[in-house]
């Protein structure tokens, strides 16, 4: 009698198969690719341009501030705009309103037409951060929850790679060539919305569109998994997008006497060293759960970002911001997969809220820090930003512990 053997590939007999990303997930994936490889394009030439305009720094901040306090303002309406048309008509308006926007930055004539065109752009960003959230975390089952958003943020990540690369060669062309790029990726991006993402689900459904209770928003606020992702949230924005985004440039001129390519060059060996970590993360998350990773990431996190303005040349310099990498790995992953675990299906207002903490923090973390670096010292505005890291990762010992999935 012949044995009859089961390869190796083969599930066994009994044996749950494998859940594998929804088409939602690695749609959303690339979009997130071409929105960001737009951004990145225009991020080094933005600063220039608005200089072109013969204006000093302090109108050239308000068009970067008005970007994200117009995110921070039209946050808190997405959500209801999700219940009412659905997840896939605000994320392709949202893009749409970013592209229309970024190509008459363009065609600006005169500053305040810049300001409020940079403006509307914040709105329309902020109407497809939560809805590609939502969506991202509706349709995907809590086991594989922190790989769909890894999946999410590495295409954030590459794009972020190849924009400002992208952005120096198109501006050797004009400087008003990089937003008509970045207008151009929008609509790709958008366009794929509409065509490769399904019909939005019916608000509280889950990822197969059954219906399921949807967790009053009170009792989402009072969840501890949910306070301590708005806490990360924040701190990542005042700590990642502010402190480390515009004190390190200073930093490694005045401090390190280096030239400006070296800022680059650091934050480039630190992307690269995130994308590494992104995948090992993601499965860490769902596998051994939100709240060690969130504890370690952000303790990690905080000693990193305090040793920073210490560092005694740019090699150490690089490779703190590297460990810093790895730590964001964890930071971007962790969190957002709690607010999933809290919120539920249909979690359009608390995703709102959990982009309204980071936004809030963007906004904040830049000043305080400038101001504590010029009245203070540069130690003492790493400082803040490392204390807010270090109450994130406490906090996080109150969410519930999680039974390790295989």
């Amino acid at each position: 009698m012949r044995r009859i053997r089961l390869s190796s590939g083969a599930p066994r007999p009994g044996a749950a198969p494998k859940p594998r990303l929804s088409r939602e997930v690695l749609v959303l994936g690339v979009i997130a690719f071409f929105v960001m490889v737009g951004f990145g394009v225009v991020v080094p030439v933005l600063p220039v341009y608005v200089r072109s305009f013969g204006v000093g720094n302090l109108e050239i901040g308000a068009v970067v501030s008005a970007f994200a306090l117009m995110r921070f303002v039209s946050s808190p309406f997405c959500g209801r705009l999700i219940d009412w048309a659905g997840e896939r008509a605000i994320l392709a308006t949202g893009i749409g309103i970013v592209a229309l926007s970024s190509g008459l930055v363009g065609v600006a004539q005169n500053y305040p037409q810049l300001l409020l065109l940079r403006g509307a752009g914040g709105i329309g960003s902020a109407m497809f951060t939560v809805s590609a959230m939502t969506l991202l975390l509706g349709s995907t089952s809590p086991g594989i929850r922190g790989r769909a958003i890894g999946f999410y943020q590495g295409g954030f990540l590459l794009g972020g790679m190849a924009g400002p690369a992208l952005g120096g060669l198109l501006a050797t062309i004009s400087l008003t060539a990089p937003f008509f790029f970045y207008a151009g990726t929008l609509t790709v991006a958008g366009i794929l919305g509409l065509l490769l993402l399904g019909p939005s689900r019916p608000t509280g459904a889950d990822e197969s569109g059954v219906p399921v209770p949807r967790v009053p928003f009170r009792t989402v606020l009072r969840d501890p998994r949910f306070r301590a992702a708005c806490l990360a949230n924040f701190s990542q924005g005042w700590t990642s997008f502010g402190v480390r985004n515009a004190l390190i440039p200073v930093l490694v001129v005045e401090v390190l006497r280096g030239p400006s390519s070296w800022t680059g060059i650091a934050f480039a060996f630190a992307a690269v060293a995130q994308t590494i970590a992104l995948a090992p993360a993601a499965r860490f998350v769902d596998t051994v759960g939100r709240r060690p990773a969130i504890i370690g990431a952000f303790a990690l996190a905080a000693a990193t970002i305090m040793a920073v303005p210490f560092a005694p040349n740019i090699v150490a310099l690089t490779g703190l911001l590297c460990v810093y990498g790895v730590a964001s790995a964890f930071m971007g992953t962790a969190p957002a997969a709690a607010v999933g675990d809290a919120a539920g299906a249909g979690g359009g207002r608390p995703v709102a809220v959990f982009s309204m903490f980071s936004d809030f923090g963007a906004i904040l973390g830049p000043l305080v820090a400038g101001f504590l670096a010029d009245r203070l010292s540069y130690p003492v505005a790493f400082l803040v930003g490392a204390l807010f890291f270090l109450a994130t990762s406490l906090y996080a010992t109150r969410m519930p512990r999680e039974a390790r999935r295989p």
